[in-house]
């Protein structure tokens, strides 16, 4: 199986190393890739957010699958273009993919389909925000409604904090949703889907804000591990008869199904999970524990779904053990993030390249916020966690930013359900 990958960041490096220890594939692409993907796929320059150029590739390559890694592609309409070709394609289409372009959107489908979700008031003028922060109560939720690459949302007690967020957001043209705070550990639940069917993968959990203890602005993401050994037994299950079932059933009813990678946001509150926000793709770090510790096939599992047939597949299986990924970010991420510095010790086994490219001389040098992401698996998550960390100690970077507390409160049986 000849597989193009789009996408450039530690995600595409994750599915990448998935899918080149897969017997079935032969060939790999990525576009555009970064300074560590090419060991594993040849790189190709793409804009990514052009859908006829990303089709145009994956017709010259002769590839039979197409797996588009980030939003921005597929809410544009990556999947329509390639699927146009006659290619199969990984990812949903424009309409399917509005379940993450439009955090109202999804508001409605989840509202439609009697998911549990927190309650929200969608909020176009100034003079609306007032009352929606009424309505909503603190502590304050505060989300644009288009994509933001993770870090649209500001949670916080302080009014005129969230009051401010909502009037820049409104500023830059995009709608805003204030939402009711749900309280409880935060879960990231993704779900292999062909339209009909959800397969659920392994849950994990990620990182958000920038500093240890939760401290800082929000980010696109710093740290996860997985699996989640203090969540209920019964999480999958409840969350795939409650959220995936019912999603999938209204967005076919809409005439919009929704094949690809749907990733549940959840909170593990005291009534049961509710969903904080979907994505219409992997998410990144997630993606780089969860598929550390997938031991079946990932390309038969992707096809499948492109196909719209999982029932031909049998259910993932999972190693033994934990997983633990942590991202080493630039100086001045996420606000303004630092690039052009040299990194030493990116080559390591489990450093999984972000923002990287190679400068004239060939160094490795940061060109993103988050730069890598040091992935590694353990016997259990005291183990994970050491070994992620010793790849962290292994890499130099002026001005690197990373947290120390990744998993650490699950390693040491700290987290609470309410």
């Amino acid at each position: 199986m000849r597989i193009l990958v789009i996408g450039s960041g530690a995600r595409e490096h994750a599915l990448l190393r998935a899918l080149d220890r897969d017997p079935a594939v032969t060939d790999l692409f990525v576009a555009p890739g970064n300074a560590g993907t090419g060991s594993l796929a040849q790189s190709h320059p793409v804009d990514v957010a052009d859908p006829a150029a990303v089709a145009a590739l994956a017709g010259r390559l002769a590839v039979d699958l197409v797996v588009v890694g980030p939003e921005v592609p597929l809410v544009n309409g990556a999947a329509d273009a390639v699927a146009a070709l006659g290619i199969a394609v990984f990812g949903p289409s424009a309409d399917a993919a509005r379940i993450e372009g439009s955090k109202a959107f999804a508001k409605d489908v989840m509202t439609a389909a009697g998911v549990p979700t927190a309650a929200a008031v969608s909020v176009t003028r100034p003079d609306e925000i007032d009352p929606a922060l009424d309505a909503c109560g603190s502590p304050y939720v505060v989300k644009d409604d288009g994509l933001a690459a993770g870090k649209g949302v500001v949670v916080t007690q302080d009014r005129e904090i969230a009051a401010a967020h909502a009037r820049s957001v409104l500023d830059g043209g995009h709608p805003v949703l204030v939402e009711e705070f749900l309280a409880g550990p935060e879960v990231s639940l993704f779900a292999v889907c062909d339209g009909a069917r959800a397969v659920p993968l392994l849950p994990a959990q990620d990182f958000k804000r920038l500093a240890d203890g939760d401290a800082g602005p929000n980010t696109g993401g710093m740290g996860a591990y997985a699996p989640l050994d203090w969540a209920p037994s019964d999480l999958v299950e409840t969350v795939q008869t409650s959220v995936l079932d019912p999603v999938l059933a209204e967005m076919a009813d809409r005439g919009s199904p929704f094949s690809g990678l749907l990733y549940a946001g959840l909170v593990l509150t005291a009534d049961g999970p509710k969903v904080i926000e979907f994505n219409c793709r992997f998410g990144d770090p997630e993606t780089q524990v969860v598929l550390e510790l997938l031991d079946s096939p990932l390309s038969e599992l992707l096809a499948a779904a492109a196909a719209g047939d999982l029932g031909t597949v049998p259910a993932p299986t999972w190693k033994p053990g934990s997983a633990v990924t942590v991202v080493i970010a630039a100086e001045g991420y996420p606000a303004a993030p630092v690039l052009g510095d040299v990194i030493t010790g990116a080559d390591q086994d489990g450093i999984l390249h972000a923002g990287t490219k190679r400068d004239e001389s060939g160094r490795v040098v940061s060109a993103g916020g988050r730069v890598l992401s040091a992935t590694a698996s353990g016997t259990d998550l005291h183990a994970a966690r050491s070994a992620a960390y010793a790849l962290v100690a292994g890499v130099t970077m002026r001005g690197a930013q990373h947290r120390s507390d990744i998993g650490a409160a699950a390693a040491d049986g700290l987290v609470r359900l309410p």
